[in-house]
């Protein structure tokens, strides 16, 4: 029953309460943050449980009122206990959607991969449109990002760069932007006035502990080489640059952007935890239902997700229909107005999965 759920989570919220009053778990800072965190995601329960209960209660005592022999009282009561009702169905619509199931990978931190693809140039310097979104879009929520490897295009833009991005829920608000990338607009060279398209793939991966994804010595080949390009402190001069190969897996991943060789073995290495923990991910959403498949949050980096078209001044999320004429704002990082939609629907997706 609604009601018991909701006193549960009373408790539970108020138990939190105590806990972060004691001073063992005030002068414990790692507990205190954990605690912190856990007390800040169920304050909405909580604030939308009393609410509820209060509504509940309201209605229960205007049913005995319509039960007895006061006809004044019970004239008032028939008109206000059809707005409670309604008001208690909104509410417990609300309330279904924060109960959800979460993703347990939503507060993990992200390793964000950025590629050019199809279109030459302009899609190095779409992909370098993208980074700056991301970053500022981090910057925005007071994340910390830090470029782990960056592979520059002579031409202006990146061909690939990738990142760590850590902070409150990050993998929870960017999991939705995994996927190929469009970009229609007319490059700063071509002298018809032509629109191009290129695109770009992004990939967003939960950073995954030692804990999570266990990397045996004997399951890599590690080599070394000379930093080269963009990035290399020593070029030509020391073997800086790491090279980790996933034997069971074929996983390549390279670092050069640290003089240090072991500093560049610790990137790599968090790259690759990172690629191995998305590949147990993806067996474990083939084997969900057909309709969790289709939900926006599966991250296939194959399928188009969004077309920025400039001419239009326009961005289109090809999985939600939905069109923003706010491409400006949204390039130089406000994602809010995509990603609020996008975690709105896949709630609903859910809540709709459960209910049949």
């Amino acid at each position: 029953m609604m009601i018991e759920k909701l006193e549960k989570i009373l408790k539970n919220y108020s138990s939190l309460s105590e806990k972060m009053a004691n001073p063992d778990i005030i002068n414990n800072l790692t507990e205190y943050a954990k605690l912190a965190k856990e007390h800040r995601r169920m304050s909405e329960q909580a604030k939308l449980a009393q609410k509820y209960i209060k509504l509940y209660n309201q209605i229960i005592e205007d049913e005995e009122i319509l039960q007895g022999d006061d006809i004044e009282l019970k004239e008032i009561v028939k008109e206000e206990i059809v707005d409670l009702k309604n008001n208690l169905e909104r509410l417990e619509q609300q309330i279904k959607l924060l109960l959800l199931p979460r993703d347990p990978n939503d507060d993990k931190n992200i390793i964000l991969e950025i590629r050019s693809g199809t279109g030459g140039n302009e899609a190095a310097l779409f992909a370098d449109d993208l980074f700056r979104m991301y970053t500022r879009y981090a910057e925005y929520n007071k994340w910390k990002n830090e470029i782990l490897s960056i592979n520059e295009n002579e031409g202006g833009g990146v061909k690939e760069v990738v990142l760590s991005v850590q902070g409150d829920s990050v993998f929870g608000m960017l999991k939705y932007e995994s996927g190929v990338h469009r970009v229609q607009r007319i490059p700063e060279t071509e002298s018809n006035g032509r629109v191009h398209t290129s695109a770009a793939t992004v990939a967003v991966l939960p950073e995954a502990e030692e804990v999570d994804i266990d990397i045996s010595e004997g399951d890599i080949k590690i080599d070394t080489y000379r930093a080269s390009g963009a990035g290399g402190q020593h070029v030509n001069k020391t073997e800086s640059a790491i090279r980790i190969t996933h034997l069971k897996t074929n996983i390549v991943v390279t670092c050069q952007d640290e003089s240090s060789q072991h500093k560049n073995k610790d990137k790599a290495m968090k790259v690759l935890r990172a690629r191995l923990l998305e590949n147990e991910l993806e067996k474990a959403n083939k084997e969900r239902s057909d309709t969790r498949k289709k939900m926006v949050s599966t991250g296939d980096r194959s399928a188009k997700i969004r077309t920025y078209n400039y001419p239009q001044g326009r961005v289109t999320d090809h999985r939600i229909n939905l069109t923003l004429y706010k491409l400006e704002e949204i390039i130089n990082g406000e994602l809010s107005h995509l990603i609020e939609p996008l975690q709105l629907e896949d709630q609903k997706l859910q809540l709709s999965t459960i209910s049949n």
